[in-house]
């Protein structure tokens, strides 16, 4: 019966707070502020970094008409 008491305990401790037990950012709104900036910029820059690898950045050679392929 303990254990259960001590188990319904536990559950109720972690189901009252509100995300993570460990915070990701620091608490002075400050530094929260540029934690979260870098965060943002980290994030952004995943998607230049995509296209460079996939060759996705390259110019586009294609014309916009199609020619016949002789010379002109």
């Amino acid at each position: 019966m303990r254990k259960i008491c001590w188990m319904v305990f536990a559950a109720m401790a972690l189901s009252t707070s509100t995300g993570c037990l460990i915070p990701i950012y620091s608490g002075d709104p400050l530094r929260r502020a540029q934690q979260l900036i870098f965060t943002s910029e980290d994030l952004r820059a995943i998607t230049d970094e995509w296209e460079r690898i996939w060759f996705l950045d390259q110019p586009s050679h294609m014309t916009m008409y199609r020619t016949h392929g002789g010379v002109l």
